[in-house]
């Protein structure tokens, strides 16, 4: 649970916000809002664990169901919840999501962007040609095909993905991931909304899916308020108070 201090800090962001002159709301209002997408290998109650600690601070969570099928409709699903909220909202996207919330965030609603060990490309990069500068994470080997269907192996999901969880615990999740289309993974953003909007990063330093020195280097180069968090790929769910802090802090709004 969120402390009392964290929970008031909050508050007094939002009506404090209220208090200020138009130009000036404009830039620091808090968000009441946060939209939560998911990417590869999970579903949106990979988020279970973020949502129960901002719904105890007082703000409006949504996972989006990441249709995991290609970019254009994982965006269409994300823009269908983001048209449902009412004021500003904190767009936060984990793993492939990252490319998601970095098109979709462009809408005026976005007050602010959030990373979770995420891929942030800029505007029609291609987002394998800049990993492949890096060292293959070793999960990449373990994506499996069948047919147009990818997954993670049993062992890769255990331990390349979820490798700081209870293993119990990680079993339940393997149990529930999603297959992604290949046609997923040839997708390219046409905008980088943390080109124009305040943006977070929470880089997991015991990545085994994404490299992080590739999530350092996004994050430095989107000039990221940026955290470290000593996590799998899965800090949502193995560190939630750090990345729920890091959302909170965008919720509270950037001048």
């Amino acid at each position: 649970m969120l402390d009392r201090r964290t929970f008031t800090s909050v508050l007094l962001a939002g009506i404090g916000g209220a208090l200020l002159p138009r130009a000036v709301r404009a830039q620091t209002a808090a968000a009441r809002n946060v939209i939560l997408v998911h990417g590869l290998f999970a579903d949106g109650s990979c988020w279970s664990e973020v949502i129960a600690r901002l719904q105890a601070a007082g703000l409006n969570a949504t996972a989006v169901q990441n249709p995991l099928t290609t970019l254009e409709e994982a965006v269409a699903a994300t823009r269908r919840v983001l048209a449902r909220q009412e004021g500003a909202t904190v767009l936060v996207g984990h793993s492939f999501a990252g490319m998601i919330v970095s098109e979709a965030g462009i809408d005026p609603k976005v007050s602010a962007l959030v990373y979770v060990a995420a891929r942030a490309p800029d505007a029609g990069e291609d987002y394998t040609a800049l990993a492949k500068t890096y060292p293959a994470p070793p999960a990449s080997a373990g994506i499996v095909f069948d047919g147009d269907e990818g997954r993670l192996t049993e062992a890769a999901f255990l331990r390349d993905f979820a490798g700081d969880l209870p293993e119990a615990r990680a079993r339940v999740l393997y149990a529930v991931q999603e297959p992604f289309r290949k046609a997923l993974l040839a997708g390219k953003t046409t905008q980088a909304a943390w080109r124009a909007k305040p943006s977070f990063y929470a880089v997991s330093t015991e990545d085994r899916t994404i490299n992080p020195d590739l999530q350092r280097f996004m994050a430095k180069r989107m000039n990221a308020r940026t955290i470290e968090v000593a996590s799998s790929h899965l800090s949502l769910i193995s560190h939630p108070e750090e990345v729920t802090g890091l959302i909170l802090e965008a919720a509270r709004g950037s001048a």
